[in-house]
């Protein structure tokens, strides 16, 4: 069974009327707290003592590469892996030891997992019958749930009648007709194309926020994430490295990887010294930059960051220093034409190209390869982060 209910009991005691069947977030459920989770396969820990607050009614991303231990997790909170140590707390309760049909969760997976030989509006109707509601109550329910998700016309469906899109909406419907306080989603946009995943997006969203559910969302695109999220951990090698708003994950890392890992990042290595509130970046050529210092770099070497979107390019070879902005000097190594940006790698003596993203503006012609450039940036728009581990 795909989806579980911690109260299930209830539901044979007293079956649901219809006018019980108006949907509302459940009051104060769906709080769900990690601490020290760990799982371990042999000698290789693929979680290692994560520790995640994730508040009720939020929509929270776990974001990380392929075995950074994002979907470990999820199925740890789902119950369908054990964990070695740590707790899960369902509002201050430790789940750990329930079984997954026990915790009330809905869940949907990245190949939707829908009974093959089960209409639409069976599918849908599978988790509240296991759950013995009566025949009027399930009806009534079948059909909100199915024009949530804009099937309205598909009870009658088979499965294989439908696109990847239709699909991905049974399953959703699936996992949230019997409004389960936290619904976890593990890529369950993997397989459709970027349009249709892109509409996805902004349906799951608006159902998430209309129903008040607690969602654990495991993706490993960065866009996805960014656009979905309240809250956003970022994970690598089974460890977080960070976790906040998709703002502030995107525009102040906590250390290179995250930078890389979140869009396009420039990070231009050197020796670090703190004058005042801003440190600087001294490179190998004798360049030297400015930025606010992350609370993790100490003096010595450090990297400062700079998204490409944030750098200013314009022709020539005269960079006059200014009080609040960073400048270099260099040279266009290439220009990519993306569709509505250029995309500039400019060669820099003593760093790392720099990549600086332009709009595509119409009437505004590429620089040519080997022209000198000057960048200039707000010294506020970047960090200096600790370097990379040797």
């Amino acid at each position: 069974m795909v989806e579980v209910d911690l109260d299930l009991k209830q539901h044979e005691r007293a079956e649901p009327a219809v006018a019980e069947l108006v949907p509302a977030a459940p009051a104060g459920r769906g709080a769900v707290e990690l601490v020290g989770l760990t799982k371990r396969y042999g000698d290789d820990t693929v979680v290692d003592r994560v520790v995640l607050s994730i508040a009720s009614g939020e929509f929270f991303s776990l974001l990380g590469p392929s075995g950074s231990g994002k979907t470990t997790t999820l199925m740890m909170v789902a119950g369908f892996v054990r964990p070695d140590t740590g707790a899960i707390l369902l509002d201050g309760e430790d789940i750990a030891a329930v079984p997954p049909q026990k915790r009330g969760f809905g869940m949907v997976f990245q190949n939707y997992a829908i009974f093959p030989h089960l209409s639409v509006f069976e599918n849908i109707a599978f988790p509240l019958r296991a759950r013995r509601w009566a025949k009027d109550a399930v009806a009534e329910r079948v059909r909100w749930a199915l024009d949530l998700v804009r099937l309205g016309r598909f009870g009658d469906r088979q499965p294989h009648q439908l696109s990847g899109g239709q699909q991905q909406r049974v399953a959703l419907a699936r996992a949230i007709v019997f409004h389960p306080p936290v619904v976890l989603m593990d890529e369950p946009l993997g397989a459709l194309d970027k349009n249709l995943r892109f509409e996805m997006q902004i349906e799951i969203k608006e159902i998430q926020q209309r129903l008040g559910m607690t969602v654990i969302y495991v993706t490993h695109d960065q866009e996805e994430a960014m656009s979905m999220s309240d809250r956003i951990a970022i994970l690598n090698h089974g460890r977080v490295h960070q976790v906040g708003s998709p703002g502030e994950v995107y525009e102040r890392p906590v250390d290179p990887f995250v930078g890389r890992f979140l869009g396009e990042a420039n990070l231009l290595g050197g020796a670090v010294t703190a004058k005042g509130d801003i440190a600087r970046v001294a490179l190998p050529s004798g360049q030297e930059l400015r930025a606010p210092r992350a609370s993790s770099c100490d003096d010595g070497r450090g990297m400062l960051f700079i998204r490409p979107e944030r750098v200013e390019i314009t022709p020539g070879t005269n960079a006059p220093p200014e009080p609040s902005a960073n400048t270099l000097t260099g040279s266009v190594r290439r220009c990519s034409f993306l569709g509505n940006i250029l995309r500039y790698a400019i060669a820099v003596d003593g760093a790392e190209p720099v990549t600086v993203d332009l709009q595509n503006a119409v009437g505004v012609a590429p620089l040519p390869v080997g022209a000198p450039v000057v960048l200039r940036w707000p010294v506020a728009d970047s960090l200096i982060l600790p370097a990379d581990p040797v």
